[in-house]
């Protein structure tokens, strides 16, 4: 690392003015705070805990998963800036070297979001080409129906009671409610496209497998464990439309 005189206040300014530059990448999400098994910082002094605390929500909120850096190099830069010491670097190098690291990161994201969609497109035009059960929407959401129900069915302003699983179409799992034993209820107008439109196909009872393209799901942009791009399918279960 460079050495110099530049003050190592100025890389401290020069970070702040790039913080909008993180929102802009989707991270949103609020801290998540779990208790510990960790006897180690469960016998922490206050002082102690106090600082873990605000190191873990303050890089936390500034970084979250997407954004990949090398551990050590961030401490060192950390103890620099607490030991009062110069970062190596001026403001405008400073600014010109992380967005340039911004703007690979999302090339890359950009990249490998077109990767997802193509494979996504091909996916979706075997599946209705190979399984005459699959049906296809005007807006391009395939579904199967594994089940019929015998209830009502949603509008888009309803509210719904459902068992849902969701894959990746090389068959991860990123979430399932019938793994954690428990249906969830939300607004039917509050979730991505496919859903709302696809639930409003069912009825109280029904079964149902959507393939949901990219562009009625999350778009471009990851979500969690969702890289952006991707078609997502879906097995869901209408369980109750309008649950109290």
């Amino acid at each position: 690392m460079r050495n110099n005189a530049k003050s190592g206040i100025c890389c401290m300014v020069a970070f702040a003015s790039l913080l909008p530059l993180h929102a802009a990448n989707g991270r949103t999400d609020s801290v998540q705070y779990t208790k510990t098994e960790n006897k180690t910082i469960a016998n922490m002094e206050a002082k102690d805990t106090v600082s873990y605390l605000l190191g873990f929500s303050t890089t936390s909120k500034l970084f979250g998963n997407p954004y990949q850096f090398d551990v050590e190099s961030f401490l060192q830069g950390v103890r620099t800036a607490l030991e009062g010491k110069d970062c190596g670097y001026s403001n405008e190098e400073f600014q010109q070297i992380v967005a340039q690291w911004q703007k690979d990161l999302k090339r890359k994201a950009q990249e490998k979001s077109m990767e997802n969609k193509a494979k996504g497109k091909q996916f979706l035009a075997d599946n209705l080409q190979n399984d005459k059960e699959i049906k296809q929407t005007a807006s391009g959401l395939q579904y199967k129906i594994i089940k019929e129900g015998k209830g009502k069915s949603p509008k888009a302003t309803d509210k719904v009671l459902v068992h849902y699983e969701g894959t990746l179409i090389d068959g991860t799992v990123f979430d399932s409610s019938i793994k954690r034993g428990e249906p969830i209820s939300f607004p039917l107008n509050g979730v991505i496209a496919g859903w709302t439109e696809g639930l409003q196909l069912m009825k109280e009872g029904a079964e149902y497998v959507f393939y949901i393209p990219s562009e009625l799901a999350y778009g471009d942009q990851d979500n969690g464990p969702i890289p952006g791009g991707s078609t997502l399918i879906f097995k869901v279960q209408l369980i109750d439309v309008n649950p109290k």
